[in-house]
């Protein structure tokens, strides 16, 4: 499997698609020999188990099942998904634990910046098909 820059601003990953649904499908993305060399294997997340499996929408459905395909990740949508996903929920629970630790006890300003986060994640949950539009991965034929 091939898993390399394709430009500067994309990573191609070859898969094969093993599940296609109405309006979906996904590739099974197999672990990379180049995964060791790579010096973005921590951030990847592909290096980190045999077989990862990859959701993408597919408007045409011009694909058949175990065919194989390359998937496109444009590295901007990696680094706005660790944004979202680790940085503002740093943010938020840091900022959360000064303001209220100026108000309230130590350990309930504490905990209060933990159960900050569950809002948080509960409303990236219900957002969602949002930000499956806003995270578009791109699939093509081989």
């Amino acid at each position: 499997m091939n898993s390399e820059p394709s430009n500067k601003n994309t990573f191609t990953h070859a898969g094969v698609v093993s599940k296609i649904e109405d309006d979906s499908v996904v590739v099974s993305l197999e672990q990379n020999i180049h995964c060791e060399s790579c010096r973005a294997k921590a951030a990847c997340g592909i290096s980190e188990s045999n077989t990862k499996e990859i959701e993408i929408t597919n408007p045409d459905n011009c694909f058949k099942m175990n065919e194989h395909v390359n998937v496109v990740l444009k590295k901007a949508l990696g680094f706005k998904a660790v944004f979202w996903a680790y940085v503002f929920p740093f943010i938020l629970m840091f900022s959360t634990l000064i303001i209220a630790s100026v108000y309230l006890k130590e350990w309930i300003a504490g905990i209060l910046s933990l159960f900050i986060l569950i809002p948080y994640y509960l409303t990236l949950y219900f957002l969602k098909s949002t930000l499956k539009s806003a995270f578009k991965i791109s699939i093509l034929k081989t």
